[in-house]
This record gives C-alpha cells, sequence and structure tokens, in this order.
C-alpha cells in the first residue's frame, strides 16, 4: 500500500495502544458497576468456579461437565444482564470495548486488512502527501472544461486548447489505470495557469485513494529541503526527504521558479535519474520549454525527460484570473 517499513509499525503501534485504551475501558466498567451493585461481582466469581470444577469434572470423564457449564453460565449472565438493566446500563456493558468490532482492534480478519487498517493507511500516505488540504477542490470531479477555447488553432496543429486539454486528461487516466503495473513519468508544460498543477492534484487524489504514496513539492520547496537536509543535517528536513526515491509518485511543481545553481541543477539530475533507476513514477510541471530546461538545468538533464517522460503541453488563457474573475 505504498509505506515503508517504519510507517506500517507505526500503525500497528497505534492499534497496540488502542487495544491497551480500550481494556482499560471494559475494566473501568467492570469496576463501576461491581461497586454500585456488589451481586455482580459475586456472580463473575461463581462464574470463575463453576468454570475451574467443570475443567477438573471433564478431565475425570465427566462428559456431562460441558454442558452442565454452559446452562449455569447462561443463568448466571441473565442474572447480570438483569442487574446491569436496572442500574441502566446495556446488557453489553462487561464486554470488551473495541474501536473496530469488526477485526476487534487487530487490524486484520481472516488475514486480510480490515477497512479500518486499509484507512488508517490512506490518511497516513495522505499525511505524508503534503496535498490533503487541496485534493477535495482540485479533483478529476470537479475538473472543468470551459476555461479552455474551442476555437480551431487555438492551440497548434488546427488542434483547439479545449481537445488538447481532452486528450491531456485522457493521458492522465491512462496514466493512473495503468500505474500499478506500468511506472511512467510526466513532463506538464504550459504557461501559468494553464491546468498542470491541477492535472498533477487530480493524479496525487486517484493514486492516493488507491493506497499509493504520493508526494508533492514546489520545486522551491523540494530544494529547500534537499539543502537543510545535506548541509544543516535538520533532523525534519532528513525526515521529510526519506521518502523522496522511494515513493510511488513524486510530484514536483513549478520546475523553474527555484533559485537555479549547480546544487539545484545536481539535486534535479539525482532525483530525476535515481528515481528512473528505481523504477518509481514522477510528475514534473514548468512553465519552461524543453529548450529553456536545457539552457537553465543542462542538456543532459533535458536530454532524460526528452525520454523518459512523457510530455503533456497545455494551452489557455490564465485560469487562475478567470476564476477570481467569476469568482469560482
Amino acid at each position: 500500500m505504498g509505506l515503508t517499513n517504519s510507517q506500517y509499525d507505526e500503525i500497528m503501534r497505534n492499534y497496540d495502544s488502542r487495544q491497551i485504551a480500550n481494556r482499560h475501558k471494559t475494566e473501568e466498567h467492570i469496576a463501576e458497576a461491581y461497586e454500585k451493585d456488589p451481586r455482580l461481582k459475586e456472580i463473575d466469581d461463581s462464574i470463575a468456579r463453576y468454570s475451574v470444577a467443570a475443567a477438573r469434572r471433564l478431565l475425570n470423564g465427566d462428559q456431562n461437565a460441558v454442558s452442565d457449564l454452559k446452562n449455569i453460565i447462561a443463568e448466571m449472565h441473565q442474572q447480570r444482564e438483569d442487574i446491569l438493566s436496572t442500574l441502566g446500563y446495556s446488557k453489553d456493558f462487561f464486554e470488551p470495548v473495541y474501536s473496530c468490532p469488526d477485526c476487534k482492534d487487530t487490524g486484520y480478519i481472516n488475514g486480510k486488512k480490515c477497512h479500518c487498517l486499509q484507512q488508517a493507511i490512506l490518511n497516513k500516505v495522505y499525511a505524508q502527501s503534503n496535498l490533503s488540504h487541496i485534493l477535495s477542490r482540485e479533483n478529476f470531479s470537479t475538473l472543468r472544461y470551459d476555461f479552455y477555447s474551442d476555437a480551431p488553432n487555438s492551440f497548434e496543429n488546427g488542434i483547439s486548447e479545449l481537445d488538447n486539454m481532452r486528450s491531456a486528461v485522457a493521458e492522465c487516466h491512462r496514466f493512473v489505470d495503468t500505474f500499478r503495473n506500468q511506472p511512467n513519468n510526466l513532463l506538464l508544460m504550459g504557461n501559468t495557469g494553464t491546468g498542470k498543477t491541477f492535472l498533477s492534484n487530480c493524479i496525487a487524489k486517484e493514486l492516493l485513494d488507491r493506497g499509493h504514496s504520493v508526494i508533492y513539492f514546489s520545486a522551491a520547496m523540494l530544494f529547500e529541503n534537499l539543502s537543510r537536509s545535506r548541509y544543516d543535517r535538520d533532523s525534519d528536513a532528513i525526515e521529510a526527504n526519506k521518502n523522496i526515491f522511494d515513493c510511488d509518485l513524486l510530484i514536483i511543481d513549478d520546475l523553474g521558479t527555484e533559485t537555479t545553481n549547480s546544487f539545484t541543477v545536481s539535486q534535479l539530475f539525482l532525483c530525476i535519474n535515481e528515481r528512473i533507476l528505481r523504477q518509481k513514477s514522477t510528475i514534473i510541471s514548468t512553465n519552461l520549454n524543453l529548450g529553456n530546461l536545457a539552457n537553465v538545468y543542462s542538456e543532459r538533464i533535458a536530454s532524460r525527460l526528452s525520454s523518459a517522460y512523457n510530455i503533456i503541453k497545455l494551452s489557455a488563457n490564465d485560469i487562475r484570473i478567470q476564476c477570481k474573475l467569476q469568482k469560482v
């Protein structure tokens, strides 16, 4: 599901803590009821004594021991339920407390992940993605085409901006649908406000909802974290950068807006090349074309991008401005 061993261990430690906390709740329920009516403790003590006696009878060959015990326990449970009802408690007040009754707070049902564990994993990958705050607004279900011109030649080669965008969305859906079995990379190119970041977010939400690990960085944030990790040995940056090479999908947004120097160039090539070697998918969005990328970062990086990435070019009037004008 896209988690590191340490992340999985952290989730399972939470399950252990939940079990301990819920056992304490059960014990508190029992102690509270015992205090209100001591007969309840007498009944439970009697059940324990009869169970021990039945075990001895069974060892001595008494085949009626089990059936006799069942009858006695059923009668005593009924007495306990009557007392609990009189006290205003539910009949299952003494039953173990579980946050998830389905898996009894183990995370698994018959060896398979319970729905609560699946949700915990999703919450973890969402939290580490840096995207949880925005994906409810930017996803395939909220995507709009009315910002794109349907006039012929409004994009290039006789294609309209609208047809180009529809083609780009179809390519993004293919990226998602084949993600598990076919690692791929996307380079989203176009002017400011053409929908590059929006499409990245659409893909991120689909993959996060399927349990994959996705990490988003603006280019400036990525290189700042890499610098803090390498030169300052900043513990937060080191922790944040652990999964840059191993997460299922890395998104680098707005490449070209950061301050460029020899460090950023070398680190960009390292990220691109290492993830290709590890067969991990990457999405990069940029306002630059391939020629500008070669000039700013190097021919080597531009060549790597053009050979290992599917390139999607987008065109439109600045959608962010249009949204503000329409108060969307």
